[in-house]
């Protein structure tokens, strides 16, 4: 590379050495280290521990409750986040669709509001009593439920919530892909006396593969990182079954000051995300080789 090459990219280099690889070097070391309220007050109190806290997180019981809670989030929320955003993207594709700009903006709404406000809002919308979800169902001839209090139901409503705040980002980077395959196969297809469902299976779907890939990744990442949601909406509870592990990781840090352990969990997380996001590119690539 050039020397007015790297004159050009030097200030974004610098910018995410200074953001983002000295943080994250920092959090690895401390990491390795008992860095808790009392090395920061005194720095002369922080040891050297090795994979201590790595240890000491894998046998916590509520690590492992955390991660299955996560997992359950992604498992679940993931599929139904995509297929919303698919099916909105669709709709605002169609050729019968009217004021799509409108539409568009409507959907996207959701993801640029603040999630605590929303999250209070979700709250009264999930009331027991006097909830607007609860109202609904009970003119379905449905009894109440307790979303946010049964241990049952309030990773659902976490997850329900959660979907309608982001499928409007996934929406657009799939709208922007339909836009981007040609009329003619479709037109093509038609000809040769395909359904609309024959159609979408082989002339969509193949099509949107790349651009799925990309928000399957985006999305299990961003799951991954669940916090703010529970943070507002339960606090963990009931009976920690909202208790992400990030969430964790923040009750740890912030809540017991043990930095050290909250650094070692969040390089735990970022090794399951990473092994998660491998082996959906590895599945991909045996699709495309099949």
């Amino acid at each position: 590379m050039s020397r007015a090459a790297w004159s050009f990219v030097a200030p974004a280099l610098a910018v995410i050495g200074a953001f983002f690889v000295l943080p994250t070097a920092a959090a690895l070391l401390l990491s390795f280290t008992d860095f808790d309220l009392y090395a920061l007050a005194d720095p002369a109190n922080l040891r050297f521990v090795g994979l201590r806290n790595y240890l000491d997180v894998l046998a916590a019981p509520l690590f492992w409750k955390a991660l299955v809670n996560t997992l359950y989030f992604v498992g679940v929320g993931v599929p139904l986040s995509i297929g919303a955003s698919l099916g909105a993207a669709l709709l605002l594709h169609s050729p019968l669709a009217r004021a799509q700009g409108a539409f568009r903006t409507a959907l996207f709404a959701p993801v640029v509001t603040t999630v605590a406000a929303v999250a209070l809002i979700f709250r009264y919308l999930f009331h027991t009593r006097y909830g607007l979800i609860n109202y609904a169902l009970a003119h379905l001839g449905f009894a109440p439920i307790d979303w946010l209090g049964d241990p049952h139901w309030s990773m659902p409503a976490i997850i329900l919530f959660a979907v309608w705040k982001n499928f409007g980002y996934n929406m657009v980077i799939l709208l922007a892909g339909l836009q981007g395959i040609a009329p003619d196969l479709y037109e093509a297809a038609r000809i040769d006396g395909a359904s609309r469902w024959q159609q979408f299976r082989h002339i969509t779907l193949p099509s949107l593969r790349p651009v799925l890939l990309l928000v399957a990744i985006i999305t299990i990442a961003g799951y991954f990182q669940l916090f703010a949601e529970p943070y507002v909406m339960t606090r963990g509870e009931p009976l920690q079954s909202t208790v992400s592990v990030l969430y964790y990781m923040y009750e740890e840090g912030f809540k017991w000051w043990s930095l050290g352990r909250a650094s070692a969990i969040a390089f735990l997380l970022f090794v399951l995300t990473f092994a998660v996001t491998r082996a959906l590119l590895w599945l991909n690539g045996r699709g495309e080789r099949a």
